[in-house]
């Protein structure tokens, strides 16, 4: 089985609805290694080594967040910046992510029909995680398409919400046992809990 990492970045989880559950059930999946960033660096002080380490033992990488001015947290930026070092994750020998896959779960407050050209995003989700798709693309990654909520401020926590953490379950079950079928092929295209349970039901 594939080895998965979650890395979990909110700086207001006390005030998190979405984020806070899916968390939650990522970290008591015991074959799925959970980091809290803002937990373990609270003052931005990443270990670097230790990192390197972490994600050379493992060959489905997730970056779990909230959209935050179309971007991601300012330490999830920081983790990258220090993290995928030249002769590491790209350049002359860095090759040690090569093969390996990045996988985003991410909330956007916005309803489905907001990020499109036509909604007030003026642009598909996608086209705001393209600096994450070419960092994936520049270190020999498969991006994945991304685990998307969107509406993640009015989701109703008994349906909307309950169904995308189970969503959320199924898909870390699926990087473990099937991660080749992550691969993003459509340039546009986002997955929802809907399309995770629905094809579980259909097995």
């Amino acid at each position: 089985m594939a080895k998965v990492i979650v890395y979990y970045a909110h700086p207001g989880q006390t005030f998190s609805r979405a984020n806070r559950l899916m968390a939650k059930r990522a970290a008591a999946m015991n074959t799925v290694t959970f980091v809290d960033l803002y937990a373990d660096y609270p003052r931005h002080d990443i270990d670097i080594d230790r990192e390197q380490a972490r994600l050379l033992d493992h060959d489905v990488i997730v970056f779990q967040f909230p959209m935050y001015w179309y971007s991601t947290p300012s330490i999830l930026k920081e983790w990258q910046d220090l993290v995928l070092q030249h002769g590491f994750a790209y350049g002359h020998g860095g090759d040690k992510l090569a093969g390996k896959t990045l996988l985003l779960a991410v909330t956007a407050g916005g309803a489905t029909e907001a990020y499109s050209t036509d909604g007030y995003q003026n642009h598909p989700i996608r086209d705001f995680l393209v600096p994450l798709e070419q960092t994936a693309r520049l270190c020999g990654m498969t991006f994945a398409a991304p685990y998307v909520l969107f509406g993640a401020l009015k989701a109703d926590e008994d349906t909307d919400l309950e169904r995308h953490v189970d969503g959320y379950a199924q898909l870390l079950q699926q990087a473990q046992t099937a991660p080749e079928g992550l691969a993003a092929k459509d340039r546009q295209a986002v997955i929802t809990a809907d399309d995770i349970l629905t094809q579980a039901e259909g097995q």
